[in-house]
C-alpha cells in the first residue's frame, strides 16, 4: 500500500526500525487479518506494516472511547465529523474476503481508498506525537501491527499435529469414538458411578444445577459445581465427578469433532485475533489453541529432519512489576532462573509456595486466609512494588484507567458502576474494590504482553531470512519449527529477541527477563 518513514524519539527504539528496514518497506494496511492470509496463500511475506486497525484500536482506548469503532471508515468519518460505520463481522473459518470487500463496511463512501488510508494514517501519527510517551505508543503500534502478522503466518504455516497420535490418545482416555448424541464409554461409565453415588438417584454430570441439587438432596450445600468447590466436599460422588468434568472438557474442546474441523494436512490452523483481550493478549476464535490440555502436547511432533524450538518466560508477571517499579532489591531477586525460589530464600524462611502466594496476592488483589499476612512480608521487603500496584488499584477504584508500559489502556467503568459508587455506599464500595483489582492486574498484565509482543516481534524479525516458522505463541510462550541442524541458532535468537524487548520496553532495567528454549521432537518434552 503506502511506505512511511517514523521519526523515532530513543536511540533504542531506532536502531529497532532500522533493524527492520531489511524488511522492505512498512506497508500501510486497513488490515493485516484480512489482507495478509490471501498474500501469504500466493508466496507473497510482508516483512513490516502498519495495521490502521489495530492502531486505531490502541488509540481509541488511550483516548478513553474504547467502544467506538476502529475500521478505516469509521476513522475516515471521524476525521471528518460524520457518522461511524459499525466494525464489520469477524472473518468465518475458510472464508476469502477481498481486500475492499464493500459490504465489510471498510472502504469509505465516496472517496479513493488510498486517500483515506493515508488521511487516517496521517492522523494516528499526529496523535501518537501529541501524548506524553510517543517513543513507546510508536513502539507498540509497531509491535501490534508486527504480531498481526505473525498471527497470519502461524495460521499459514500450522502447529505440526499428529492427528493419529491424538484420536489413539482419545481412545485411550475416552474409548472408542461414541456414535452421535452418545457419551465415550469412560463418561457413560462415570456418570454411573455418580448416579450410584447417589443411591441410584439420577444425575447429569453435565448440567451444573443438577449436581447441586443432587447434593442439596444429601444435606450438602454448595454454591456452584465447579472443581475447586466439589474438592473441599467430603462425599464419595465427588472423586467420579472431578474425573468426569475433566474428560468431558477434553471430549468436548478436543475430541473428534475438534480434530476433523481444525487438523487439515498434519496442520493445527488456529485463528488468532491480536489483542484480542483488552489487556493485549490474544484470544483465538475458535479451536481453543490458548488452552491446548497437556495430554494432547504429546500430539504436537516436529516434520522429520525438523525440530521444535520451545522457550516460555519464567515468571513473566512478577519480573514486570519489578522493572515496572524499578524495585531494586526485586531485581536482585530476579536474577535467578526461579524467581519465587530466589524470593522465598530472600523473605519467606524458603517457602516457595507462601513466596508465590505473596507475590499473586499483591498483583491480583488477594486478601482472604493466608495471603494478607504474606503480603504484608512482602510490602516490607518490596515497597516500591506493591505500591506500584497498589496506586493502580486506588486508580481504578477511583473511576480513573491506568496504562502498560507501553501505553495500552484499560477501559474507563461503565456508567452503570460510576451512578452505583455515587448512590450505594456499600455496594458502591463493593463495585469499586473490584475495579481496584482489575486495574492492579491490569498495568501487569497488560505490560506483560507489551513485552512478550515486542519480543515475538523481534524474534519474527531475526528468523526472517531462515526457513524456521514460527508456529505458536500464548501469552509468554512461543514455538518455532525449524529443521534440526538450525534448532541451536534459532534457541539463541530467543536469548537475543528477550534481551531485545527488554531494553526497548524498559530501557536499562536490572530485573532479568529469562526465555528458556528448550529444542524437542515432541512439545510434551518441552521443560
Amino acid at each position: 500500500m503506502l511506505g512511511s518513514a517514523t521519526t523515532v524519539e530513543t536511540d533504542d527504539l531506532a536502531g529497532w526500525m532500522a533493524g527492520m528496514e531489511a524488511e522492505g518497506p512498512r506497508w500501510i494496511v486497513p488490515s493485516a487479518e484480512e489482507l495478509y492470509p490471501a498474500l501469504l496463500e500466493r508466496g507473497v511475506r510482508l516483512g513490516r506494516c502498519h495495521d490502521l486497525g489495530l492502531v486505531e484500536a490502541l488509540l481509541l482506548a488511550f483516548a478513553e472511547t474504547p467502544r467506538r469503532p476502529r475500521n478505516l471508515a469509521a476513522a475516515w468519518a471521524r476525521l471528518r465529523g460524520g457518522p461511524e460505520p459499525a466494525d464489520p463481522r469477524p472473518i468465518a473459518k475458510g472464508e476469502q474476503p477481498t481486500l475492499f470487500e464493500p459490504d465489510r463496511g471498510t472502504t469509505p463512501a465516496g472517496v479513493d481508498v488510498l486517500d483515506a488510508i493515508e488521511a487516517v494514517h496521517t492522523d494516528q501519527e499526529r496523535r501518537i506525537a501529541a501524548t506524553a510517551h510517543p517513543e513507546r505508543l510508536r513502539l507498540l503500534a509497531a509491535a501490534e501491527s508486527a504480531g498481526a502478522l505473525a498471527a497470519a503466518e502461524m495460521t499459514h504455516h500450522g502447529l505440526p499435529w499428529r492427528a493419529d497420535i491424538h484420536a489413539e490418545l482419545l481412545v485411550t482416555a475416552l474409548g472408542p469414538r461414541p456414535s452421535p448424541g452418545g457419551r465415550p464409554a469412560k463418561l457413560a461409565a462415570l456418570a454411573d458411578r455418580i448416579t450410584a453415588a447417589f443411591h441410584g438417584r439420577a444425575v447429569n454430570p453435565d448440567a451444573p444445577a443438577s449436581i447441586v441439587a443432587a447434593f442439596a438432596r444429601e444435606g450438602i450445600e454448595i454454591p456452584s459445581a465447579r472443581a475447586w468447590v466439589l474438592r473441599e466436599v467430603d462425599h464419595p460422588a465427588v472423586e467420579p465427578l472431578l474425573e468426569y468434568k475433566e474428560l468431558a472438557r477434553l471430549y468436548v474442546a478436543h475430541g473428534w469433532s475438534w480434530l476433523e474441523s481444525w487438523v487439515d494436512g498434519g496442520r493445527f490452523r488456529p485463528e488468532y485475533v491480536v489483542g484480542g483481550v483488552v489487556s493485549g493478549r490474544w484470544a483465538t476464535r475458535g479451536g481453543a489453541a490458548l488452552q491446548l490440555p497437556k495430554l494432547l502436547r504429546t500430539a504436537v511432533r516436529a516434520d522429520p529432519g525438523w525440530s521444535l524450538v520451545v522457550a516460555d518466560a519464567a515468571q513473566l508477571e512478577p519480573r514486570v512489576l519489578g522493572a515496572l517499579a524499578e524495585d531494586q532489591r526485586f531485581a536482585e531477586v530476579s536474577a535467578s532462573v526461579d524467581l519465587y525460589t530466589s524470593l522465598a530464600a530472600d523473605a519467606f524462611g524458603g517457602d516457595r509456595g507462601r513466596a508465590k502466594i505473596a507475590m499473586l496476592s499483591a498483583m491480583y488483589g488477594g486478601t482472604s486466609g493466608e495471603a494478607g499476612p504474606l503480603l504484608a512480608v512482602l510490602r516490607k521487603r518490596f515497597p516500591r512494588a506493591v505500591d506500584y500496584v497498589e496506586h493502580a488499584a486506588r486508580a481504578g477504584e477511583q473511576g480513573r484507567v491506568v496504562r502498560s508500559r507501553l501505553g495500552r489502556t484499560s477501559p474507563p467503568p461503565s456508567e452503570a458502576w460510576r451512578e452505583l459508587t455515587s448512590t450505594d455506599e456499600t455496594a458502591g464500595r463493593r463495585a469499586a474494590r473490584d475495579w481496584g483489582r482489575f486495574t492492579r492486574n491490569f498495568v501487569v498484565q497488560a505490560s506483560a504482553a507489551d513485552w512478550a509482543l515486542t519480543m515475538l516481534a523481534a524474534l519474527r524479525r531475526r528468523l526472517a531470512a531462515s526457513e524456521a516458522a514460527i508456529v505458536f505463541f500464548q501469552h509468554d510462550e512461543v514455538i518455532v519449527h525449524c529443521p534440526a541442524a538450525d534448532a541451536p541458532a534459532v534457541a539463541a535468537e530467543f536469548d537475543a529477541a528477550a534481551a531485545e524487548a527488554t531494553g526497548l520496553v524498559f530501557g536499562q532495567t536490572p530485573v532479568r527477563f529469562p526465555l528458556q528454549a528448550t529444542i524437542v521432537d515432541c512439545y510434551a518434552d518441552a521443560k
